[in-house]
């Protein structure tokens, strides 16, 4: 039995559309959405390097 909702958190290669269809694939449909930022330290400074983007999916019971 699957989970009812998930986490689906698009890849550092992956496109959000990618994402968005093996969500489907795996039967789970879009519910929500967050972003947050990766920082890392470069030469004693923090910078953000890139955006953490995650779905809510949740089960489409048939």
């Amino acid at each position: 039995m699957k989970k009812k909702t998930v986490w689906f958190e698009v890849g550092e290669t992956e496109s959000i559309d990618e994402c968005l269809e093996r969500m489907k694939t795996e039967g789970y449909m879009p519910m929500g959405r967050r972003e947050e930022p990766l920082f890392q330290e470069v030469d004693g400074e923090i910078v953000p390097i890139r955006q953490i983007i995650q779905f809510k999916g949740t089960y489409i019971s048939e």
